[in-house]
């Protein structure tokens, strides 16, 4: 299984929390050129990525509770999406800061269908796929786990929003999807679930 480094995340940008709130919004269409790796590797520190540790546990980006991190943060890279990456899927490794090939073929189209032929899936260079497997939280928060594990999808999901915001990248929440489908087409084990789709790309410049 390929493995691929990413570049260390930046935690100084030029844009601020008050002004990637503001301008924030859905885009549902792409610039033509490829995602840098920078740009993959930024979102996905931004939505899992590990901060520090505490008491022997890697703290991530996104807030869990009872650090249960039920989440596993997916990249799905169309043809010619990202300038370093084939198309295919790749499962992001938070404490090493990697990605990690799991499907080594196009999936793209599998992917459209399953988010039920949405246009702003199938524009989109790459897509991140939140998953969880809410068993961990779970366990520890029988009465709410769910709830927790869901809240935690859109944490994770925000923080990606916000950074597209900062870096001229665009994203665009989806939640309709044939869970099943997206299941399929990811090759998941049955411990995971898919959550929540964020197709992501570069913003045209009248944008």
């Amino acid at each position: 299984m390929a493995s691929i480094d990413l570049p260390d995340p930046e935690t100084d940008g030029s844009t601020s929390v008050e002004r990637a709130i503001a301008t924030r919004t859905s885009r549902r269409s792409f610039a033509r050129p490829p995602l840098e790796l920078a740009d993959v590797a930024q979102l996905l520190w931004a939505a899992q990525g590990v901060t520090h540790v505490r008491d022997g546990v890697e703290m991530r980006t996104a807030p869990s509770a009872g650090a249960t991190y039920p989440l596993v943060a997916f990249l799905e890279v169309a043809p010619e999406g990202c300038a370093a990456l084939d198309a295919g899927l790749y499962r992001y490794e938070p404490g090493a800061h990697r990605l990690e090939a799991t499907v080594q073929e196009a999936i793209h189209d599998a992917l459209t269908e399953a988010a039920l032929g949405q246009a702003v899936v199938q524009a989109a260079p790459a897509t991140i796929v939140l998953a969880a497997e809410a068993e961990r939280t779970r366990r520890q928060y029988p009465d709410h786990g769910d709830r927790y594990v869901h809240m935690e999808a859109g944490h994770a999901a925000q923080n990606v929003h916000l950074v597209c915001e900062s870096r001229t990248l665009q994203s665009c929440p989806v939640g309709a999807f044939d869970d099943d489908a997206v299941a399929a087409t990811l090759e998941l084990p049955a411990r995971l679930e898919p959550l929540y789709l964020v197709p992501v790309g570069n913003r045209p410049a009248d944008q």
